[in-house]
């Protein structure tokens, strides 16, 4: 259980420029995972297990991707109650991602809008932090890990797949699944990937590389592909049967949005970046419906996007999901969300959606 009530934390951390209060964050979270003063945020695993992809999740409440770049803070993170971890985004080499400031808090709307860029440390360093971590080192780790990955900015769209597939190479041996993300609106023309032949290329060459992979390795690893909230219902359609063609094991939806329609007028409602937050839980939801009437119902979906509550959980459940994740809700409502999260989807499903 926590023994700092959140409410004191974030009254601090809110004081501070964004990026600044969460660079601290994290650079607290890695100092003391490892210690007795991870009692500070640590809290009790919610069981609700679900087998989904070939993997035993303990519970349907996830970290999303963003928050831990650089893979520094899994154990931390894993303290709070998540069922599964998912960091990155990384890129082959490092990069420090779009110029400062960057990072921006609508309290109003309970969002964020975000530029960073894929800022993170690369490839080895990356790895590097994985294997260093407890969990990774855990005979019967406690919860599953995903890995990240992405391109670098250098890097021309048409050879975007070179990256993607040096990353696979890279986090195969040590993740639980991977999530290959085409969908940030902060690194240029990525979203183009989500295009009907550029995704087919796309996914194709990973589904190719998975296999050698997998012989090389001895075990298949799930992937997951990450996709915006700002597609139309055809364009869902196309990438639902796109996954499927090429034997994808899941589909994370949703990222960020370029949408302002819920924030206009408000202070930094403009500034360029990926909203998250509260405005993106509509959004999202819709994508992740037409996902589970596109792909039928055991095609494995984590939804993401908005949750700011344990109703809000359960709305990603109720619209198709069968896991979600958190990232923005984590900063605004603090670690006791995981739980309240976690019960309020296993109290829905043991009364029936």
């Amino acid at each position: 259980m926590s023994l700092v009530p959140y409410g004191l934390a974030r009254r601090f951390l809110f004081s501070l420029d964004p990026e600044v209060a969460h660079d601290l964050t994290m650079a607290g979270l890695a100092a003391t995972q490892g210690n007795p003063l991870k009692l500070a945020y640590c809290a009790d695993r919610v069981d609700d297990p679900i087998e989904l992809a070939g993997l035993h999740f303990p519970n349907r409440v996830g970290m999303a991707a963003g928050l831990d770049k650089n893979a520094r803070c899994i154990d931390g993170l894993g303290a709070m109650g998540f069922g599964f971890v998912e960091v990155g985004t990384v890129t082959p080499k490092a990069q420090p991602g779009n110029p400062k400031p960057r990072m921006f808090r609508l309290p109003q709307a309970r969002a964020l809008i975000n530029r960073l860029g894929f800022n993170n440390d690369g490839l080895d360093a990356f790895v590097a932090n994985v294997q260093q971590s407890a969990l990774r080192r855990q005979k019967n780790p406690s919860l599953l890990l995903g890995l990240n990955i992405g391109k670098n900015a250098a890097t021309p769209i048409e050879n975007a797949t070179d990256d993607y597939l040096l990353c696979l190479d890279g986090v195969y041996p040590h993740a639980d699944y991977v999530t290959v993300n085409i969908s940030s609106p902060n690194t240029k023309n990525l979203r183009a990937l989500q295009s009907d032949e550029a995704l087919d290329a796309l996914l194709g060459a990973i589904a190719t590389r998975r296999e050698a992979l997998q012989q090389q390795h001895g075990k298949r690893i799930p992937i997951f592909v990450k996709i915006a909230p700002d597609l139309d219902e055809a364009q869902v359609a196309v990438i639902a049967a796109t996954l499927v063609r090429h034997g994808m094991d899941g589909v994370v939806a949703t990222n960020t949005t370029l949408s302002r329609e819920a924030v206009k007028g408000m202070a930094h409602a403009e500034e360029t970046g990926g909203l998250s937050g509260a405005p993106v839980l509509e959004a999202s939801n819709r994508v992740i419906t037409q996902l589970r009437a596109a792909l039928g119902p055991r095609f494995p979906i984590i939804g993401v996007g908005g949750i700011l509550s344990a109703q809000d959980a359960v709305s990603k459940i109720r619209a198709g999901a069968d896991v979600v994740q958190i990232y923005t809700g984590l900063i605004y409502q603090g670690p006791q969300l995981v739980k309240d999260a976690a019960l309020a989807i296993k109290n829905m499903a043991k009364k029936g959606r």
